[in-house]
């Protein structure tokens, strides 16, 4: 599949590359892809979580009522989860979210997913471009002239790019990421999927061994 290579004025360069097959042309399995999202949303997750039992209430450990007689149920203490101010029964605990996903099947995902965007013709080759210093207004004109101001963007460039990135900070639409950090989560939350031409290479490298 052949891709045009563009500017970063959104005009043609009269270049094209050609995106491999094993990696932007694989038939998408949708069960890898859901694994593997599902693994990236639960790794974000803090699990801090915590809810003191009674075990851990501070209170009285007298016994606060006869045990028979009373018409009501027995009870031997005020820490008691069924009580106000008491523990809270079976409560959260800290814990790790996360779970194990295959290296082939996690990278069957992500080719998947830039399948995906190359079927929908969402894959978008650009020239490498790096800023001076850290302007915002240097790459909202980017994303205008790549009608993207209104799309939620990806960009995958190679190397660091600390100016792009702090460039980009404070967009909310408008993500740059290298190319190692490329997963199949950022690749569906985007519209389109912005690829610099010397990173193309480097994904291509990674997803098809």
């Amino acid at each position: 599949m052949k891709v045009a290579v563009i500017d970063i004025n959104g005009k043609k360069t009269g270049r094209s590359v050609e995106l491999s097959d094993t990696v932007f042309g694989v038939e998408p399995n949708d069960h890898a892809i859901y694994l593997d999202v599902k693994q990236h949303l639960a790794n974000r997750r803090q699990g801090t979580h915590k809810a003191k039992e009674r075990a851990e209430i501070v209170g009285s450990t007298r016994k606060i009522k006869k045990q028979k007689g009373t018409g009501t149920a027995r009870a031997g203490s005020i820490k008691s989860g069924v009580f106000r101010g008491g523990g809270r029964i079976f409560g959260p605990r800290p814990r790790n979210y996360g779970f194990k996903l295959n290296k082939g099947l996690k990278k069957l995902a992500r080719q998947s997913a830039l399948s995906m965007k190359a079927k929908e013709d969402n894959i978008v080759v650009i020239e490498s471009f790096d800023f001076e210093a850290p302007k915002t207004k240097e790459f909202t004109n980017i994303l205008k002239a790549l009608e993207l101001e209104n799309k939620k963007s990806l960009f995958v460039l190679e190397g660091s790019n600390n100016n792009v990135y702090l460039s980009s900070r404070n967009l909310k639409k408008a993500d740059v990421i290298r190319g190692s950090e490329l997963s199949t989560y950022s690749v569906l939350n985007a519209n389109k999927v912005i690829i610099s031409e010397a990173c193309l290479e480097e994904i291509e490298s990674n997803f098809s061994k």
